[in-house]
């Protein structure tokens, strides 16, 4: 399978460079899987589209400020890192522009030597692992030097930093934001609990697969980065239940999606548990844990469109982004969303 089969042509102005005002405002396009079939709304009418009994998943994961601007101690050269996930205690996997300049042993001091990262282990692709050295609470000083990772594709300066983050972010711990979950208000969450569909949660944080692009021609030459999971016993329960019943389970997300396939094809049910998940999902896949996705439009030849395309059909998709494109639908973390289903 080709890495180029999918690809597709944007116009540059249908990226979302900045959000809606009102979270729940954007369009929805609706995608039947099965018949093909094409419906256009807007997100504020999601419930419209979702039955009672419904069991709908989201990523509480709350985005950190994690871009760092630093200077080397030794030459005072400029260093910005991206913080990706904590592997224990002080130690940060870290994705490192200009990267050739950082060795082990290097020191980058951020905010005056307020906080201090010493390299201690050097990997390909620009990733670095830091100790980090300092007085204090680490996620206090990080709000202080940190900004919000948004993707290179935004140019637009985010002036809420909250609106990088769900309604119903918790644990820290992302380097992006689970997008999909940025159209929720809070309102809208009350409004479908009130229609007696489920709200269970889980945590995925995301990590360096939303950066790095796929760098093969074959797709199944493609190496997933793995991201750290944790699902509850009382999500686990719900989400048994409601495969039990066979209710429809809807993930909100590639995040929530990929957390709940992981599950199913290493226990074969939903369990307290947590883990790191290196899932990679493309066409031929065959999905166990999620009949229905609320998602984001992706950027061409990502794993994230691999994904929607192995859950959709991929003619499917070619033909939902080709009527989006037409519509002039928002692409991308601060676009429009779809909604894939089946019934």
């Amino acid at each position: 399978m080709k890495v180029n089969d999918f690809n597709y042509d944007l116009p540059e102005e249908l990226i979302a460079q900045t959000p809606l005002k009102d979270r729940s405002a954007s369009r929805l396009l609706v995608i039947n899987k099965n018949s093909g079939n094409i419906q256009h709304d807007h997100f504020s009418n999601l419930l419209n589209f979702l039955n009672e009994g419904d069991v709908l998943v989201l990523n509480d994961t709350s985005v950190l400020p994690a871009r760092l601007y630093g200077t080397k101690e030794d030459t005072f050269a400029a260093i910005e890192i991206l913080l990706l996930k904590q592997k224990n205690d002080d130690i940060w996997e870290c994705l490192v522009k200009k990267s050739r300049k950082v060795k082990i042993g290097t020191i980058v001091s951020f905010g005056d030597g307020l906080l201090k990262a010493k390299c201690v282990r050097v990997d390909d692709e620009g990733i670095r692992d830091f100790e980090m050295i300092y007085d204090g609470v680490f996620y206090e000083i990080l709000d202080q030097l940190g900004e919000m990772p948004l993707p290179p594709y935004i140019h637009e300066k985010l002036i809420d930093q909250d609106r990088y983050q769900t309604v119903y972010n918790k644990y820290k711990g992302s380097a992006a934001a689970p997008t999909a979950g940025l159209h929720f208000t809070k309102d809208l969450l009350k409004k479908i609990a009130k229609k007696k569909i489920e709200i269970v949660y889980i945590t995925l944080h995301v990590g360096l697969g939303t950066f790095r692009p796929v760098q093969v021609d074959v797709v199944e030459d493609h190496i997933m980065h793995s991201e750290y999971y944790q699902m509850t016993k009382e999500c686990a329960k719900t989400l048994n239940i409601a495969k039990k019943d066979k209710r429809r389970v809807v993930a909100v997300g590639t995040t929530s999606l990929r957390t709940l396939e992981t599950l199913l094809r290493d226990y074969d049910n939903f369990r307290e548990t947590s883990g790191w998940s290196d899932i990679f999902i493309y066409p031929g896949y065959t999905f166990k844990a999620v009949d229905a996705l609320i998602t984001n439009f992706h950027l061409p030849k990502s794993t994230l469109l691999m994904l929607v395309s192995a859950l959709a059909g991929n003619d499917n998709i070619v033909k939902a982004y080709k009527e989006a494109i037409k519509e002039k639908y928002r692409f991308f973390s601060f676009g429009d969303s779809m909604l894939i289903r089946s019934d």
